[in-house]
């Protein structure tokens, strides 16, 4: 796993070549390692990721925000239309960043 700290979050991304590996991986780690921070899961290298392969993170995601971390998957494979209100999707680092800081601001505001 190749793991990138910034200011507000870490980026999480996998140099191996199986999203249910590196999705189970992360539902092991996570808990031990990164759940006190908000998290930018980037998929970028998988160009041809399915529906129900973005649904193996939903249960860190659920368990992230539980715990009023942010949660966001970076790729541009699934049209957002079809992606679930509990997973947040974008499809680049940059615009995952924006959304981290919005939702830094709601919780401070007690949204």
């Amino acid at each position: 796993m190749i793991i990138t700290e910034k200011d507000s979050y870490t980026i999480l991304a996998d140099e191996e070549n199986g999203v249910k590996s590196f999705a189970s991986y992360l539902d092991f780690i996570v808990p031990k390692a990164h759940a006190e921070k908000n998290l930018v899961i980037d998929l970028l290298k998988y160009e041809t990721l399915s529906l129900e392969e973005l649904l193996y993170f939903l249960p860190l995601s659920n368990a992230q925000r539980a715990a009023q971390k942010s949660f966001v998957l970076v790729n541009k494979a699934v049209h957002i239309d079809h992606v679930p209100e509990e997973l947040m999707v974008v499809p680049t680092l940059d615009e995952a960043k924006d959304v981290i800081d919005l939702e830094e601001i709601q919780r401070d505001l007690g949204f």
